[in-house]
């Protein structure tokens, strides 16, 4: 005796399979995670150690609202500012930068700044926000 089967019939429900795709879609993005940008990666000194710097070693700049650097309360162009740490990170290689921001500086200019200690391979830096 021969049992008669049915045919199948292709995908015909288009919905069906869109629902498939993008349940699939879902499922890839969820699991492949995400390149975050992770900011600035800097090696900062662990919480508890203790580092002794001498004045002669620190360089204080500061950014006025204006994005104006200043060095000692005068400004200083970007060219300046550079050839003022080259010269100082040649004589005394243990330099440290510090940038304190004012609040109502505009953020392109210290990345501008922090790019240029990355850039000129200041091994420490630090940056603050100005208190009232």
């Amino acid at each position: 005796m021969k049992l008669h089967r049915p045919k199948r019939s292709p995908f015909d429900d288009s919905s069906a399979s869109s629902d498939i795709a993008f349940l699939l879609i879902i499922y890839f993005i969820v699991i492949a995670g995400f390149n975050v940008n992770k900011g600035f990666l800097m090696d900062l000194p662990a919480k508890d150690s203790t580092r002794l710097l001498l004045k002669e070693e620190l360089l204080r700049f500061e950014m006025s609202d204006s994005g104006a650097i200043l060095y000692d309360e005068k400004p200083l162009a970007q060219t300046e500012v550079e050839t003022l740490i080259r010269s100082n990170l040649a004589a005394q290689p243990n330099l440290a930068v510090a940038l304190v921001i004012a609040p109502a500086a505009p953020w392109q200019s210290v990345v501008s700044f922090v790019e240029l200690a990355q850039k000129l391979q200041v091994d420490s830096f630090s940056f603050s926000m100005m208190r009232p």
